[in-house]
């Protein structure tokens, strides 16, 4: 790499990072205490290059956070900046130029929102790229670039991108939650689906070498999801609303499109590590809403052959779809004062299944 080569990543890395201190700046504080410090952690460790499972120094994560936090606050009110690439200067939610440019040098970059408002992006090595239904999915190897909110994998447009790195670390976290009590339950039963016993955190590598392919899955599912939804499901995802509401339309959405695509093909292929491995990944409102999926999934433990977990599943396409077409309706009659009908629409117990 050429001196300018060198100058010009250099480059091309620090505005991605300030986008991404930006995006952190802005929504940072939105995050349970819990979950930000859950996240400032694994952001440190990636930051400075720690390995999963090696001790931080409080002391240092303590001063990082407090340089961190003065530097949201120097950016507040701040712009995104554009990304430069070779030539010219890109809008950074110009994803499909910028890959264009990026993909003849080995790299790739994502950028979307994961809420109302909340920007995300990322800069890194392209490690492989297919067409799989419909969908252009990128693979992320080594990230140069990156916020405090770093999603394994996400869906934008017909576009997939699955973050090895950050699904490493996540599953890392995990784990390393897991071991402080090492109570039964689906991720133990992922993991000793891949020899636990005999492998310690061997198994855990093979873990996540195995389940990026879950995660795509799903994604393949959202893609689905939308086509049935409609160019207006975007649009109503990211309107402002309360938190609660959010993440529950999310919630939907995802049970609809694990519903159509990643549980039905789990099964299919009799991948029982990844069956085990999404349901300890169901938890909070998304479990909330659909007890019967947790129940047919006791039942398949229990040796049913799946096919509780098939009526759950048949049950929850039709379910889920009639409660997104719901909320649709809401905002096409309601427009930009649907909010409370779509609050009270989600506070409505027959929404759960």
């Amino acid at each position: 790499m050429t001196t300018m080569q060198r100058d010009a990543f250099a480059r091309l890395i620090d505005a991605v990072q300030t986008n991404c201190h930006v995006a952190d700046a802005r929504h940072a504080a939105d995050m349970t205490l819990c979950i930000y410090l859950l996240q400032m952690r694994e952001f440190y460790r990636w930051e400075q290059g720690i390995a999963a499972l090696q001790p931080l120094p409080r002391d240092a994560v303590g001063a990082w956070i407090a340089r961190r936090e003065t530097l949201w606050a120097s950016l507040e009110g701040a712009d995104f900046v554009p990304v430069p690439v070779p030539g010219r200067s890109f809008d950074p939610f110009d994803v499909e130029a910028i890959n264009a440019a990026l993909r003849q040098v080995g790299l790739v970059y994502g950028a979307g929102y994961t809420g109302p408002g909340r920007a995300c992006f990322v800069l890194g090595e392209l490690q492989h790229a297919q067409q799989r239904e419909g969908v252009e999915l990128l693979e992320v190897g080594r990230e140069h670039a990156r916020g405090l909110a770093a999603p394994p994998a996400a869906l934008a447009g017909s576009t997939v991108l699955l973050r090895h790195e950050a699904l490493a670390r996540w599953v890392w976290d995990r784990y390393e939650a897991w071991t402080l009590k090492r109570n039964p339950g689906p991720f133990k039963a992922a993991l000793d689906a891949h020899d636990f016993e005999h492998l310690g955190p061997v198994a855990v590598e093979r873990l996540i070498a195995a389940e990026g392919e879950t995660l795509v899955l799903h994604e393949l599912g959202e893609f689905r999801a939308a086509q049935r939804l409609g160019p207006a499901w975007p649009a109503l995802r990211i309107a402002p609303c309360s938190r609660r509401t959010q993440l529950l339309t999310s919630a939907l959405r995802d049970h609809l499109a694990d519903c159509l695509v990643t549980l039905p093909t789990l099964l299919a292929r009799r991948a029982d590590a990844s069956i085990h491995f999404w349901f300890a990944n169901l938890e909070g409102v998304r479990a909330d809403l659909f007890p019967r999926l947790a129940a047919a999934y006791a039942a398949w433990c229990a040796g049913d052959g799946g096919a509780a977990l098939h009526e759950a599943l048949d049950a929850g396409q039709r379910h889920w779809q009639q409660c997104c077409d719901r909320l649709l309706a809401l905002q096409q009659a309601h427009g930009d004062d649907a909010t409370p009908h779509l609050d009270a629409a989600l506070r409505e117990p027959e929404l759960r299944l």
